[in-house]
């Protein structure tokens, strides 16, 4: 067995952990069920990946339907009375659908059955409708999320993988967006 000189040994360990940094995540089999906000892989089995420029273009061409799966924190049972609670404000891509609370790791029956009922509404019963779906740059929920909705049968999944991040990067328009209610939990 050839022995690395001393310096040599030092680069290499010094030099693993930047290597692992730099490689892209892998494509998990199943959905990933923590650490959500952490860097995504780059492909996605069954969909395509849309840049910033990609998405844009089907936005203006009004050629698919955009959902977004940001988490929305519930309001707090029991706030003492009078309690003015405010949600936190969303700026969306304008169009967009929130169906929040969507790509979990797990998703509670309920969950499931408004995340399915919801692409159906958007997609008006079509399988084959385009279907942008995004939340945050590095964030695991559009990914599992779009993962989801090819599990159920749609056939033209996009995912856009820097959503309101890249597209506000980009200084394209967005609008204050309310979600679609969700079942209670």
């Amino acid at each position: 067995m050839r022995r690395l000189p001393a310096v040599a040994l030092v680069a290499a360990v010094l030099a693993a952990p930047v290597l692992a940094q730099q490689q892209e995540p892998f494509e998990p089999e199943n959905y990933r069920a923590d650490n959500y906000r952490a860097p995504v892989p780059a492909t996605l089995a069954g969909a395509r990946v849309l840049t910033t420029a990609e998405a844009e273009a089907i936005w203006r061409a009004k050629s698919g339907v955009f959902v977004d799966v940001l988490p929305r924190p519930p309001k707090p049972k029991n706030l003492p009375e009078g309690t003015v609670w405010r949600d936190a404000p969303r700026r969306n891509i304008p169009g967009g659908v929130w169906l929040p609370d969507t790509g979990y790791g797990s998703l509670p029956p309920a969950m499931d059955d408004y995340f399915q009922r919801g692409l159906t509404r958007v997609s008006g019963g079509d399988k084959a409708t385009l279907l942008v779906i995004y939340c945050l740059a590095d964030c695991w929920m559009s990914w599992n999320a779009a993962k989801r909705a090819l599990a159920y049968g749609y056939s033209n999944i996009a995912w856009y993988p820097d959503g309101t991040d890249g597209w506000e990067r980009a200084k394209l328009p967005t609008e204050e967006a309310q979600p679609e209610p969700r079942p209670e939990q």
